[in-house]
């Protein structure tokens, strides 16, 4: 039986190699890939990210938790896909055109990522069309648009339209330093995230998850 416990603490002290090596002599060993999933990486990161809420842990943590976590995935991904594993849900994300900022935006990926959530990226400096067709494309349960620049927070009252527009009736989650609940309530968006942690709860209270 698989050290959960120990996969755990690998994952919030960035280990990578030591992850990845947890999990290869567990699933060798013929224990669940789903378990080692959920009780093992989703677990270790939950406490990262609730650390990282309560401003115990910083981004560089956070970061190097992911990287480890992701190692761990490498691993875990293909025993998963010939189960009847299913994502929580999927969330479409990117940072809105003329903004070139991506850690806040990788942040919330990696978060949503870790509490067992599908994610699409979009990147950065991505405009309104781009956002209605990978919607369309990847049928999202909910949408983040991030914006760092005061300058470019207009543009998701653009995007939010542009996928009403279209027909596309998905929640859409907005955050970024300068942005805030007031703003978000005046364009439309279905919820407001000041950090990583409160979007995946905000996310996962409007899908009732």
């Amino acid at each position: 039986m698989a050290d959960l416990e120990a996969i755990k603490e690998k994952v919030q002290k960035g280990d990578a190699p030591g992850t990845k090596e947890l999990i290869k002599q567990a699933l060798d060993a013929g224990d669940d890939a789903k378990t080692l999933f959920y009780d093992g990486l989703i677990a270790g990161m939950k406490i990262v990210i609730d650390k990282f809420k309560r401003n115990e842990a910083y981004i560089p943590e956070v970061l190097i938790a992911a990287r480890a976590n992701d190692a761990g995935m490498e691993l875990i991904q293909p025993e998963l896909e010939k189960m009847d594993y299913k994502a929580k849900a999927k969330l479409l994300l990117g940072t809105v055109k003329g903004d070139l900022h991506d850690i806040g935006k990788n942040l919330v990926g990696m978060s949503f990522r870790g509490q067992g959530f599908d994610v699409v990226d979009l990147g950065v400096d991505q405009a309104e069309d781009v956002f209605v067709e990978a919607a369309k494309e990847h049928s999202p349960d909910v949408i983040g648009l991030s914006a760092l620049l005061t300058t470019t927070m207009p543009q998701m009252k653009i995007i939010i339209a542009a996928l009403k527009d279209a027909g596309v009736e998905v929640p859409v989650i907005i955050g970024g330093a300068p942005v805030t609940q007031d703003y978000a309530e005046e364009i439309g968006a279905a919820g407001y995230a000041p950090d990583a942690a409160t979007a995946v709860e905000q996310a996962s209270k409007l899908l009732g998850l």
